[in-house]
């Protein structure tokens, strides 16, 4: 259903609503004496099909899972609590300082650059 300019203007996301990755992470965790098709993981976690495969794939680039065709499982699980860890932290610092600005590093970057010149 459409939502007005004014409604999308003053929209704010859920910011607390897990991301597909770990939605797939945590379903992988929970169920990690078995591998799955990706239309399992798709179902089991209300990830959309059409964007399990590159979720699935994102995670497998990160070591966090594991793929043996048609298979997925939960990759090295030490691997995965340190990126929950990271993620957590991140999380927590963006909450209490402030989240990080691009373009803050990047003028803070030039003027260093025009600062050593």
């Amino acid at each position: 259903m459409p939502i007005t300019i004014d409604e999308f203007d003053r929209f704010d996301a859920d910011e607390s609503e897990p991301t597909n990755a770990e939605r797939v992470l945590r379903f992988l965790v929970r169920n990690r004496e078995n591998a799955y098709r990706a239309t399992e993981i798709a179902a089991a976690t209300e990830v959309a099909e059409n964007s399990i495969h590159p979720t699935l794939n994102r995670l497998e680039k990160r070591d966090l899972v594991r793929h043996k065709e048609p298979y997925w499982a939960i990759g090295d699980l030490d691997h995965v609590r340190e990126a929950f860890v990271f993620q957590s932290t991140a999380a927590f610092l963006d909450e209490e300082l402030g989240a990080e600005s691009r373009e803050e590093w990047l003028t803070a970057a030039e003027t260093k650059d025009g600062e050593d010149a």
